[in-house]
Protein backbone atom coordinates (compact mmCIF):
# COMPACT_ATOMS: atom_id res chain seq x y z
CA UNK A 1 0.00 0.00 0.00
CA UNK A 2 0.57 3.16 -0.54
CA UNK A 3 1.63 5.83 2.06
CA UNK A 4 -0.69 9.81 1.85
CA UNK A 5 0.08 13.03 3.78
CA UNK A 6 -3.51 13.25 5.33
CA UNK A 7 -5.10 16.44 6.53
CA UNK A 8 -8.17 15.89 9.39
CA UNK A 9 -9.61 18.91 9.79
CA UNK A 10 -11.46 20.73 13.36
CA UNK A 11 -13.39 23.40 14.05
CA UNK A 12 -11.14 25.98 16.38
CA UNK A 13 -10.74 24.57 20.25
CA UNK A 14 -10.67 21.54 19.28
CA UNK A 15 -7.42 20.38 16.97
CA UNK A 16 -5.76 18.81 20.28
CA UNK A 17 -9.12 16.33 20.76
CA UNK A 18 -8.55 15.41 17.03
CA UNK A 19 -5.01 15.07 17.35
CA UNK A 20 -5.44 12.74 20.09
CA UNK A 21 -8.18 10.61 18.15
CA UNK A 22 -5.45 10.25 15.66
CA UNK A 23 -2.77 9.13 17.57
CA UNK A 24 -5.05 6.41 19.20
CA UNK A 25 -5.58 5.32 16.17
CA UNK A 26 -2.29 4.58 15.63
CA UNK A 27 -1.04 7.32 12.77
CA UNK A 28 2.65 8.65 12.91
CA UNK A 29 3.99 11.91 12.20
CA UNK A 30 1.17 13.65 13.54
CA UNK A 31 1.51 17.58 13.38
CA UNK A 32 -0.97 20.04 14.92
CA UNK A 33 -1.99 23.48 13.70
CA UNK A 34 -4.97 26.19 13.30
CA UNK A 35 -8.21 24.21 12.42
CA UNK A 36 -6.37 21.13 11.20
CA UNK A 37 -4.28 18.24 11.85
CA UNK A 38 -1.47 16.29 9.97
CA UNK A 39 -0.84 12.43 9.92
CA UNK A 40 0.57 9.86 7.35
CA UNK A 41 -1.56 6.63 6.46
CA UNK A 42 -1.86 4.50 3.84
CA UNK A 43 -5.11 3.28 2.22
CA UNK A 44 -6.91 1.37 5.08
CA UNK A 45 -5.87 4.02 7.13
CA UNK A 46 -7.95 6.57 5.08
CA UNK A 47 -10.74 4.15 5.59
CA UNK A 48 -10.14 4.51 9.20
CA UNK A 49 -9.88 7.55 9.72
CA UNK A 50 -13.21 8.60 8.06
CA UNK A 51 -14.70 5.51 10.46
CA UNK A 52 -13.44 6.15 13.49
CA UNK A 53 -12.77 10.46 13.94
CA UNK A 54 -15.55 11.25 16.15
CA UNK A 55 -14.40 14.93 16.12
CA UNK A 56 -12.75 15.66 12.85
CA UNK A 57 -14.82 17.57 10.30
CA UNK A 58 -13.60 16.42 7.10
CA UNK A 59 -10.28 13.92 5.78
CA UNK A 60 -8.17 15.06 3.21
CA UNK A 61 -5.64 13.56 1.54
CA UNK A 62 -2.58 16.66 0.99
CA UNK A 63 -1.97 16.39 -3.33
CA UNK A 64 0.35 19.63 -3.26
CA UNK A 65 1.75 22.59 -1.75
CA UNK A 66 3.52 25.01 -3.44
CA UNK A 67 3.67 29.13 -3.48
CA UNK A 68 1.59 30.97 -6.02
CA UNK A 69 1.08 34.60 -5.92
CA UNK A 70 -0.20 34.85 -10.15
CA UNK A 71 -3.03 33.15 -11.36
CA UNK A 72 -0.45 30.98 -13.73
CA UNK A 73 1.78 29.99 -11.18
CA UNK A 74 -1.37 28.49 -9.69
CA UNK A 75 -2.44 27.08 -13.20
CA UNK A 76 1.40 25.66 -13.63
CA UNK A 77 1.30 24.29 -10.03
CA UNK A 78 -2.67 22.59 -9.99
CA UNK A 79 -1.53 20.81 -13.75
CA UNK A 80 1.85 19.29 -12.26
CA UNK A 81 -0.14 16.86 -10.14
CA UNK A 82 -0.66 13.41 -11.68
CA UNK A 83 -4.43 13.45 -11.29
CA UNK A 84 -4.81 10.61 -13.62
CA UNK A 85 -4.10 8.23 -9.99
CA UNK A 86 -7.19 9.91 -8.17
CA UNK A 87 -9.85 10.68 -10.88
CA UNK A 88 -10.26 8.24 -13.60
CA UNK A 89 -11.21 9.14 -17.53
CA UNK A 90 -15.38 9.34 -16.04
CA UNK A 91 -14.62 10.79 -13.01
CA UNK A 92 -16.71 13.91 -11.44
CA UNK A 93 -14.07 16.38 -9.82
CA UNK A 94 -15.81 19.65 -8.40
CA UNK A 95 -13.48 22.37 -7.44
CA UNK A 96 -13.67 24.11 -4.42
CA UNK A 97 -11.89 27.38 -2.58
CA UNK A 98 -10.94 29.57 0.26
CA UNK A 99 -8.10 32.08 0.48
CA UNK A 100 -7.20 34.07 3.48
CA UNK A 101 -4.59 36.72 3.78
CA UNK A 102 -3.62 35.95 -0.30
CA UNK A 103 -3.33 38.26 -3.29
CA UNK A 104 -5.66 35.21 -5.03
CA UNK A 105 -8.69 35.63 -3.48
CA UNK A 106 -11.40 35.58 -5.90
CA UNK A 107 -13.05 32.38 -5.25
CA UNK A 108 -14.27 31.70 -8.45
CA UNK A 109 -11.28 32.36 -9.98
CA UNK A 110 -9.58 30.16 -8.31
CA UNK A 111 -12.06 27.48 -8.49
CA UNK A 112 -12.32 28.10 -12.63
CA UNK A 113 -8.48 28.48 -13.02
CA UNK A 114 -7.61 25.26 -11.04
CA UNK A 115 -10.15 23.22 -13.15
CA UNK A 116 -9.12 24.42 -16.07
CA UNK A 117 -5.64 22.99 -15.22
CA UNK A 118 -6.23 19.70 -14.20
CA UNK A 119 -8.66 19.10 -16.92
CA UNK A 120 -5.69 20.07 -19.27
CA UNK A 121 -3.52 17.68 -17.09
CA UNK A 122 -6.21 14.46 -17.45
CA UNK A 123 -6.76 15.55 -21.26
CA UNK A 124 -2.81 14.47 -22.10
CA UNK A 125 -3.19 11.39 -19.56
CA UNK A 126 -6.26 10.34 -21.16
CA UNK A 127 -6.19 11.50 -24.58
CA UNK A 128 -10.01 12.59 -24.78
CA UNK A 129 -11.11 16.04 -24.67
CA UNK A 130 -14.49 15.96 -23.15
CA UNK A 131 -15.39 15.29 -19.18
CA UNK A 132 -18.27 13.65 -18.83
CA UNK A 133 -18.00 13.48 -15.43
CA UNK A 134 -20.56 10.57 -14.91
CA UNK A 135 -18.50 8.52 -12.57
CA UNK A 136 -17.33 8.75 -8.46
CA UNK A 137 -16.64 11.89 -7.31
CA UNK A 138 -13.28 12.79 -6.51
CA UNK A 139 -14.04 16.26 -4.64
CA UNK A 140 -11.14 18.91 -4.69
CA UNK A 141 -10.16 22.02 -2.45
CA UNK A 142 -7.86 24.51 -3.18
CA UNK A 143 -6.82 26.24 0.17
CA UNK A 144 -4.45 29.29 0.04
CA UNK A 145 -2.90 30.64 2.93
CA UNK A 146 -0.81 33.69 2.70
CA UNK A 147 0.11 32.99 -1.18
CA UNK A 148 0.77 29.31 0.16
CA UNK A 149 -1.58 27.01 -2.23
CA UNK A 150 -2.29 23.54 -0.50
CA UNK A 151 -4.51 21.06 -2.47
CA UNK A 152 -6.38 18.67 -1.10
CA UNK A 153 -8.96 15.55 -2.06
CA UNK A 154 -11.68 14.95 -0.11
CA UNK A 155 -12.13 11.79 1.42
CA UNK A 156 -15.04 12.06 2.98
CA UNK A 157 -17.54 13.61 0.53
CA UNK A 158 -20.05 14.94 3.23
CA UNK A 159 -18.90 16.51 6.75
CA UNK A 160 -18.33 13.98 9.05
CA UNK A 161 -20.65 15.47 11.62
CA UNK A 162 -23.30 13.43 9.12
CA UNK A 163 -23.74 10.34 11.02
CA UNK A 164 -26.96 9.40 9.80
CA UNK A 165 -28.75 9.60 12.89
CA UNK A 166 -30.07 13.04 12.26
CA UNK A 167 -32.14 12.46 9.10
CA UNK A 168 -35.78 12.85 9.77
CA UNK A 169 -35.32 15.53 12.07
CA UNK A 170 -34.34 18.87 13.15
CA UNK A 171 -30.58 20.57 12.42
CA UNK A 172 -29.41 20.99 15.87
CA UNK A 173 -27.68 23.73 17.08
CA UNK A 174 -24.74 21.60 17.72
CA UNK A 175 -22.62 19.57 15.44
CA UNK A 176 -22.30 15.89 15.65
CA UNK A 177 -18.34 16.14 15.93
CA UNK A 178 -18.60 18.77 18.45
CA UNK A 179 -20.97 16.85 20.53
CA UNK A 180 -18.20 14.11 20.79
CA UNK A 181 -15.86 16.56 21.86
CA UNK A 182 -17.72 17.72 24.35
CA UNK A 183 -17.95 14.13 25.66
CA UNK A 184 -14.41 13.70 25.76
CA UNK A 185 -13.00 16.67 27.45
CA UNK A 186 -15.36 16.07 30.23
CA UNK A 187 -13.49 12.98 30.63
CA UNK A 188 -16.88 11.11 31.16
CA UNK A 189 -16.43 7.60 31.70
CA UNK A 190 -19.05 5.15 30.68
CA UNK A 191 -19.72 3.63 34.32
CA UNK A 192 -20.18 6.76 35.61
CA UNK A 193 -24.13 8.14 35.22
CA UNK A 194 -24.73 11.08 32.37
CA UNK A 195 -27.28 13.91 32.82
CA UNK A 196 -28.09 16.11 29.76
CA UNK A 197 -31.18 18.27 31.79
CA UNK A 198 -31.12 20.23 28.29
CA UNK A 199 -30.93 17.71 26.05
CA UNK A 200 -32.93 18.79 23.21
CA UNK A 201 -32.73 16.56 20.11
CA UNK A 202 -29.97 14.37 22.04
CA UNK A 203 -27.09 14.87 20.17
CA UNK A 204 -24.38 15.52 23.19
CA UNK A 205 -26.09 12.00 25.01
CA UNK A 206 -25.99 10.06 21.47
CA UNK A 207 -22.40 10.54 20.85
CA UNK A 208 -21.60 9.55 24.58
CA UNK A 209 -23.72 6.59 24.38
CA UNK A 210 -21.75 5.72 21.10
CA UNK A 211 -18.88 6.36 22.66
CA UNK A 212 -19.35 4.06 25.70
CA UNK A 213 -20.37 1.63 22.60
CA UNK A 214 -17.33 1.69 20.88
CA UNK A 215 -19.39 2.50 17.85
CA UNK A 216 -17.46 3.97 15.30
CA UNK A 217 -19.33 6.90 14.30
CA UNK A 218 -19.07 6.58 10.85
CA UNK A 219 -20.45 3.14 10.58
CA UNK A 220 -23.81 3.36 8.81
CA UNK A 221 -22.94 6.33 5.98
CA UNK A 222 -20.97 6.02 3.03
CA UNK A 223 -17.65 8.50 1.78
CA UNK A 224 -16.75 9.71 -1.16
CA UNK A 225 -13.57 7.63 -1.75
CA UNK A 226 -15.37 4.17 -1.20
CA UNK A 227 -14.93 3.95 -4.96
CA UNK A 228 -11.39 5.67 -5.70
CA UNK A 229 -9.29 3.41 -8.07
CA UNK A 230 -6.52 4.59 -5.25
CA UNK A 231 -8.50 2.22 -3.05
CA UNK A 232 -7.60 -1.52 -3.27
CA UNK A 233 -10.71 -3.67 -3.55
CA UNK A 234 -12.14 -4.86 -0.20
CA UNK A 235 -10.38 -2.58 1.99
CA UNK A 236 -13.61 -1.07 3.02
CA UNK A 237 -15.18 -3.94 3.83
CA UNK A 238 -12.26 -5.06 5.87
CA UNK A 239 -12.57 -1.79 8.11
CA UNK A 240 -16.23 -2.45 8.50
CA UNK A 241 -16.16 -5.80 9.64
CA UNK A 242 -13.37 -4.83 12.39
CA UNK A 243 -15.22 -2.10 13.43
CA UNK A 244 -18.71 -4.00 13.85
CA UNK A 245 -16.40 -6.81 15.62
CA UNK A 246 -15.08 -3.45 17.52
CA UNK A 247 -18.33 -3.14 19.54
CA UNK A 248 -18.59 -3.84 23.10
CA UNK A 249 -22.60 -4.95 23.49
CA UNK A 250 -21.89 -5.71 27.39
CA UNK A 251 -20.95 -2.33 28.99
CA UNK A 252 -24.34 -0.76 30.59
CA UNK A 253 -24.65 2.63 30.83
CA UNK A 254 -26.70 5.06 33.13
CA UNK A 255 -27.80 8.08 30.16
CA UNK A 256 -30.56 10.36 31.01
CA UNK A 257 -31.81 13.52 28.72
CA UNK A 258 -34.37 16.06 29.93
CA UNK A 259 -35.76 18.84 28.09
CA UNK A 260 -39.04 20.95 28.78
CA UNK A 261 -40.33 20.62 25.31
CA UNK A 262 -42.30 17.37 24.84
CA UNK A 263 -41.16 18.56 20.66
CA UNK A 264 -37.63 17.65 21.30
CA UNK A 265 -38.07 14.84 23.19
CA UNK A 266 -40.06 12.82 20.90
CA UNK A 267 -36.95 14.02 18.27
CA UNK A 268 -34.20 13.01 20.87
CA UNK A 269 -35.52 9.60 20.50
CA UNK A 270 -36.11 9.17 17.23
CA UNK A 271 -32.87 10.02 16.41
CA UNK A 272 -31.60 7.59 19.51
CA UNK A 273 -33.51 4.92 17.69
CA UNK A 274 -31.48 5.55 14.31
CA UNK A 275 -28.71 5.50 15.76
CA UNK A 276 -29.51 2.05 17.74
CA UNK A 277 -28.95 3.31 21.25
CA UNK A 278 -33.11 3.35 21.99
CA UNK A 279 -32.08 0.85 24.82
CA UNK A 280 -28.92 3.14 26.05
CA UNK A 281 -30.37 6.60 26.53
CA UNK A 282 -33.60 7.56 28.88
CA UNK A 283 -35.62 10.59 28.02
CA UNK A 284 -38.49 12.44 29.69
CA UNK A 285 -40.34 15.62 29.54
CA UNK A 286 -38.70 17.37 32.85
CA UNK A 287 -37.56 20.68 33.82
CA UNK A 288 -33.78 21.60 35.02
CA UNK A 289 -36.08 23.43 37.66
CA UNK A 290 -36.64 19.73 38.91
CA UNK A 291 -33.36 18.34 38.38
CA UNK A 292 -32.67 15.99 41.66
CA UNK A 293 -30.37 12.89 42.12
CA UNK A 294 -29.31 11.20 44.95
CA UNK A 295 -26.63 9.25 42.87
CA UNK A 296 -23.46 10.37 44.42
CA UNK A 297 -21.23 10.76 41.52
CA UNK A 298 -22.19 11.71 37.92
CA UNK A 299 -21.58 13.95 35.41
CA UNK A 300 -23.81 16.80 33.52
CA UNK A 301 -22.96 17.72 29.73
CA UNK A 302 -25.23 20.24 28.50
CA UNK A 303 -25.49 23.01 25.68
CA UNK A 304 -28.29 25.04 26.83
CA UNK A 305 -29.87 28.61 25.43
CA UNK A 306 -27.11 31.36 24.62
CA UNK A 307 -29.84 34.18 24.40
CA UNK A 308 -28.57 35.58 21.01
CA UNK A 309 -31.62 37.64 20.44
CA UNK A 310 -31.96 40.68 21.59
CA UNK A 311 -33.73 40.75 25.24
CA UNK A 312 -32.89 37.64 26.15
CA UNK A 313 -30.04 38.24 28.89
CA UNK A 314 -32.05 38.68 31.55
CA UNK A 315 -33.95 35.51 30.97
CA UNK A 316 -30.82 33.42 30.01
CA UNK A 317 -28.83 34.83 32.88
CA UNK A 318 -32.02 33.82 35.01
CA UNK A 319 -31.77 30.17 33.48
CA UNK A 320 -28.15 30.41 34.43
CA UNK A 321 -28.54 30.37 38.02
CA UNK A 322 -31.36 28.62 38.14
CA UNK A 323 -28.97 25.84 36.73
CA UNK A 324 -26.95 26.71 39.77
CA UNK A 325 -29.03 26.51 42.20
CA UNK A 326 -30.00 23.02 40.92
CA UNK A 327 -26.57 21.50 40.12
CA UNK A 328 -23.82 23.21 42.25
CA UNK A 329 -25.45 21.34 46.09
CA UNK A 330 -24.44 18.16 44.19
CA UNK A 331 -20.80 19.07 44.27
CA UNK A 332 -19.41 15.38 43.69
CA UNK A 333 -20.63 15.42 40.49
CA UNK A 334 -18.67 17.19 37.37
CA UNK A 335 -20.40 19.88 35.24
CA UNK A 336 -19.89 21.22 31.48
CA UNK A 337 -21.60 23.68 29.48
CA UNK A 338 -21.08 25.16 26.68
CA UNK A 339 -22.11 28.63 25.83
CA UNK A 340 -22.07 31.88 24.03
CA UNK A 341 -22.36 33.80 27.10
CA UNK A 342 -19.70 35.62 28.32
CA UNK A 343 -21.66 35.93 32.09
CA UNK A 344 -22.22 32.71 32.56
CA UNK A 345 -20.23 32.05 35.48
CA UNK A 346 -21.40 35.11 37.15
CA UNK A 347 -25.01 34.31 36.53
CA UNK A 348 -24.33 30.36 37.63
CA UNK A 349 -22.90 31.20 40.98
CA UNK A 350 -19.42 29.83 40.67
CA UNK A 351 -15.76 30.09 38.65
CA UNK A 352 -15.31 27.42 36.41
CA UNK A 353 -12.09 24.39 37.41
CA UNK A 354 -11.41 25.16 33.04
CA UNK A 355 -12.66 27.50 30.57
CA UNK A 356 -12.09 26.44 27.06
CA UNK A 357 -12.62 28.78 23.74
CA UNK A 358 -14.45 26.79 21.26
CA UNK A 359 -16.86 27.58 18.20
CA UNK A 360 -19.57 26.25 17.30
CA UNK A 361 -19.90 26.72 13.45
CA UNK A 362 -18.68 30.58 13.10
CA UNK A 363 -19.70 31.37 16.50
CA UNK A 364 -17.25 31.85 19.86
CA UNK A 365 -18.22 29.50 22.34
CA UNK A 366 -16.79 29.22 25.95
CA UNK A 367 -16.99 25.15 27.88
CA UNK A 368 -16.97 25.85 31.13
CA UNK A 369 -15.93 22.63 33.19
CA UNK A 370 -16.73 21.99 36.78
CA UNK A 371 -14.53 18.62 37.79
CA UNK A 372 -15.96 16.98 41.38
CA UNK A 373 -14.69 14.31 42.96
CA UNK A 374 -12.86 11.47 41.72
CA UNK A 375 -14.92 8.49 42.32
CA UNK A 376 -12.93 5.96 44.78
CA UNK A 377 -11.18 2.98 43.24
CA UNK A 378 -12.43 -0.18 44.02
CA UNK A 379 -9.83 -2.54 45.35
CA UNK A 380 -9.40 -5.99 43.61
CA UNK A 381 -10.51 -8.62 46.01
CA UNK A 382 -7.16 -10.77 47.40
CA UNK A 383 -7.47 -14.48 46.52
Amino acid sequence: MAMYRMIATAAFGIESVVADEVKALGFENVVVENGKVEFDADEKGICMANLWLRCADRVFIKISEFKATSFEALFQGVKKIEWEKYIPADGEFPVNAKSVKSQLFSLSDIQAISKKAAVDRLRTAYKIDWFQETGVKVPILISILKDQVTVMVDTSGEGLHRRGYREHGNEAPLRETLAAALVKLSRWNPKIPLVDPMCGSGTILIEAAMIGRNIAPGLNRKFASEQWPIMPEGVWKEVRTEAYNAVNHEVEMNIQGYDCDPRSIKQAAINSDLAGLEEDIHFQVRDVAEFSTKVKYGYVITNPPYGERLGDEEQVAALYKLMGEKLLPNDTWSFNVITAHEGFERSFGKKATKNRKLFNGKLKCYYYQYFGQRPPRVKPVEE
